[in-house]
């Protein structure tokens, strides 16, 4: 992982960044200063740089837009991270923050199953010595949290089961000081959890219902805030089995969710946030074998209430459902869950966003909609009107798990809804957790989204 540090008096580094403020190009040496000033008049451009012999000497014009910065954070990457082992940035304040997490996540690779993996030689960042020493720890933190999902979203599941991704869990408790406990096919089954059991039933891996909590000494919430991940460790579509082109050669993708909500405990446990967690993972993959649930089934799920199944290929929303309604034994302040859910909502609004729904006040979505403008993980709220749900009713049982061609995206929300009695936000993260190309400092693949928007949240729900 790369790692952000302040600089010790005597550090030097042959990679250089200078950050300009408005009175900054009269502090640098002339070539750098006739450097900068020609960049002030450039409109194409944002930064701009100085070769020596073996040195880099960078320059990035002042920008307001922090995105930006993350983005040429990125390219710098680009540029001298296979060459150079830490990067020295001169700026003051929170802009140097925001250019070290764009670097930092751009510099992250996925080099597991590489038999000669060519490794990116940058190892840290330097930052001025006025940084306040927890601004770079939380930076630390964060970045930590984002590799973390990241690389279970990027792992197969030729390495990576439910019962491993539970353990992944497990590791992460004991690190950061929460508890985690991780209940086995036979408890699932003694709690009667019928849609995790359903999606589970074709494959030879048994399924796992992880349950996270983080809990401060004291907490400023009365009743916790429960996060549901979905855990979908890989996705055939079961019977209803997905083409494999461009469709099921992803779906090692489809725990992003649950790698989304893991992370965003992680950290939070990490930067010891006073704020009651609970996140809850049932995971499973989803096969054609053995004896797999099939179109025309009706499935009794943890609430008592029963689902006629058309689709096995919209199995999220069935190992969801019992996960949200067992969330309604901790009396939550509030539930909010992520999902890679569906194809509808990448149509809807592509890569550049999660689409959000539910029943809570106002006041909750701001929060997300203001931690998605600060971290660049937008969110964009969708109606969540009572009329979607007829679309979810079944003619032989109290409802179906699939709808009707139009606004399947709020269609299933408003299915998981029925299972949840606490105010509720629906999270459909399909489109930004996963990039087939390369795209500035998400990389491609897993890109670990949601996992700063939610911690972000939890931030400023603490200061409320």
């Amino acid at each position: 992982m790369t790692h952000i540090r302040k600089a010790s008096p005597n550090d030097f580094s042959q990679v250089n960044v200078w950050l300009l403020g408005k009175s900054k190009i009269k502090q640098l040496p002339q070539e750098l200063a006739t450097l900068a000033e020609k960049l002030k008049e450039d409109k194409q451009k944002n930064w701009d740089y100085i070769k020596g012999t073996d040195t880099y000497q960078l320059i990035i014009k002042s920008l307001d837009n922090d995105e930006q910065i993350r983005i040429v954070g990125s390219e710098i990457v680009g540029l001298v991270a296979k060459e150079y082992s830490d990067i020295r940035i001169h700026s003051k304040g929170n802009k140097a923050l925001i250019l070290s997490e764009g670097i930092a996540l751009a510099n992250y690779q996925f080099l597991q199953h590489f038999s000669q993996p060519k490794q990116n030689k940058l190892e840290s960042i330097i930052l001025d010595e006025d940084l306040a020493e927890e601004d770079i720890r939380e930076l630390n933190h964060t970045i930590k949290a984002v590799y973390w999902a990241r690389n279970m979203v990027n792992t197969p599941v030729s390495h990576l089961n439910a019962s491993q991704l539970a353990d992944e869990v497990v590791k992460l408790g004991e690190e950061a000081k929460f508890s985690v406990q991780v209940l086995q096919k036979a408890q699932i089954e003694a709690l009667k959890m019928g849609g995790l059991l359903a999606v589970n039933k074709g494959s030879i891996d048994p399924p796992t219902f992880t349950i996270a909590e983080y809990r401060p000494k004291k907490p400023v919430n009365k009743q916790p805030i429960v996060f549901v991940g979905k855990g979908v460790v890989y996705d055939t579509g079961g019977l209803s089995l997905k083409p494999t082109p461009g469709s099921m050669d992803t779906m090692k993708s489809d725990m992003a969710g649950a790698a989304a909500v893991i992370g965003a405990i992680y950290l939070a446990a990490l930067q010891k946030v006073d704020i009651h967690l609970i996140v809850l993972i049932p995971a499973t993959d989803n096969r054609p074998g053995m004896n797999a649930y099939a179109p025309g089934d009706v499935i009794t799920m943890f609430n008592g209430s029963t689902v006629e199944v058309l689709n096995t290929d919209a199995e999220g929303r069935m190992i969801l459902a019992d996960a949200l309604s067992y969330a309604d034994k901790y009396n939550p302040e509030l539930v909010i869950d992520a999902a890679t859910l569906t194809g509808a909502a990448v149509r809807a609004i592509g890569t550049e966003a999660s689409i959000v729904m539910g029943n809570a006040k106002d006041k909750y979505f701001e929060l997300l909609e203001k931690s998605g403008t600060l971290v660049h993980e937008r969110v964009v709220r969708f109606p969540f009107w009572d009329d979607y749900k007829k679309h979810m009713l079944s003619k032989i049982a109290d409802l179906k798990n699939i709808g009707t061609a139009n606004a399947g995206m709020i269609s299933a929300g408003k299915f998981l809804e029925t299972f949840v009695k606490a105010p509720y936000i629906h999270m459909d993260v399909a489109g930004p957790t996963w990039l087939d190309a390369n795209e500035n400092y998400k990389g491609f693949g897993g890109t670990g989204s949601g996992v700063r928007l939610l911690y972000q949240f939890i931030k400023l729900h603490l200061k409320k």
